[in-house]
This record gives C-alpha cells, sequence and structure tokens, in this order.
C-alpha cells in the first residue's frame, strides 16, 4: 500500500511540474474602505513552450447604467493609467520582468465607495511559432463591492473550524496511538521476563550444583 501511495505521490509532482506553475484562480471581490485591495486577473498560457508575449488592459463600469471605460494598460513594461479617478492610486502587481504575461493583477490604493462596480481584464496576447503568430484574447470579470469594514462569511468560519477539529482529532489520535504501542511493548516485556524466568533459575541451580561438586572434589 505505502509503494502505491509513493508511486501516485510521484506521478502528481511530475504532473505539476509538466504543467507548470500557473494556476488561473478568482479574484477577491469584496473590498475594505481606505484600505488597499488587489483585483486579480491570471491568464495561464496553454502551450508553456511556446514563446509569446502580451499585454493586459483593464475597463470600468460604475453601474449598469453605465459604459465600461478604459483606465489601465500595462505593455512593454510600462503602466499607463487612463482614467484620472485612479491617478496615483493604480499600481501593477502581476508578472514581473517579462513581456510574456500571465497574471495581470493590479493593486488599487486608498479604495473608496466610488470604486465599486464591474472591472473587466483583458489578456491580447501573440503566440510565436517559427513560421507564424497567433493572436489569442482572454477577459474575465469581477464584480466588486466595498464595505466599511471587513466580514468573515459562514463558509470562512466553517472552514477555520473544521480546520482546529481536524488538528485536535489527529493530536488524539497520536494519543491513543502512543498509549496502545507503549502497552503492546510493556505486556510483550512482561511475557520475555516470564519465558526467561524458568531458564533462569535451570542456569542458577546448575551453576550451584557445579560449585558443590568442586567443594566435595577439595
Amino acid at each position: 500500500m505505502s509503494h502505491l501511495l509513493l508511486t501516485l505521490a510521484l506521478l502528481a509532482l511530475q504532473a505539476c511540474l509538466c504543467r507548470g506553475a500557473c494556476v488561473e484562480v478568482d479574484s477577491n471581490t469584496e473590498a475594505v474602505e481606505k484600505k488597499g485591495f488587489k483585483l486579480g486577473c491570471i491568464s495561464c498560457k496553454m502551450r508553456g513552450e511556446v514563446p509569446a508575449s502580451a499585454f493586459v488592459d483593464w475597463y470600468f463600469q460604475e453601474s449598469v447604467d453605465h459604459n465600461f471605460t478604459h483606465v489601465y494598460r500595462y505593455e512593454n513594461k510600462e503602466a499607463n493609467i487612463t482614467d484620472k479617478r485612479f491617478v496615483e492610486r493604480l499600481f501593477w502587481n502581476g508578472s514581473k520582468n517579462t513581456n510574456d504575461l500571465q497574471d495581470g493583477s493590479i493593486f488599487i490604493l486608498n479604495v473608496t465607495f466610488n470604486d465599486t462596480g464591474r472591472y473587466k481584464c483583458i489578456f491580447s496576447r501573440t503566440l510565436m511559432y517559427p513560421a507564424y503568430e497567433f493572436s489569442t484574447f482572454a477577459n474575465k470579470t469581477i464584480d466588486m463591492t466595498v464595505v466599511p469594514e471587513l466580514t468573515r462569511g459562514w463558509a470562512s468560519i466553517l472552514s477555520e473550524v473544521m480546520m482546529y477539529v481536524s488538528l485536535i482529532g489527529l493530536q488524539v489520535w497520536l494519543v491513543i496511538e502512543m498509549i496502545y504501542c507503549y502497552r503492546k511493548i510493556s505486556v510483550a516485556g512482561e511475557e520475555a521476563l516470564r519465558e526467561s524466568a524458568p531458564e533462569y533459575l535451570a542456569i542458577a541451580s546448575e551453576s550451584k550444583d557445579n560449585c558443590a561438586a568442586v567443594q566435595v572434589a577439595e
């Protein structure tokens, strides 16, 4: 069984290494007033071995009654804020020192209630094959809300409770295993002593008889 688990673990590790480190995760959606907030946007390249370049555009929609407004572009390792509402408040928080962008996240400083709305992130990627180039586009939408203070959802609380219950259960199981092993070793030791006692007495008796015989001979 242990060999099977080890084999599965090695296969899983190999699969992870082959697929690379890029993992697409959803962005958080609840920001706190006057705090910083990361708008996450990840678009993994499907063919990791193919060189590529990409740039990222961000758009903002205040409400359903408004159109999307272009607010930010990151291209050739340079950022450009195109909406004065976000001047000196938007910063790049994605892939560093490369034009092959896969993480297009940005960070907003000093969040206000006016920042509540829908954000759209668009990746424009060019894959560079030996004989030709191929362009792809990917977009993600984030509905961000701003609250006076951070609130914890029931899912977060429940997961934390389950984590502590699991840790306590594991510790109890370890204590039980230690007691069981101690008792098993103790019983085995007592049985070994009982089994060796007659042999010890026989050896002692034989030694006594030998000593008596020696004295008689003298």
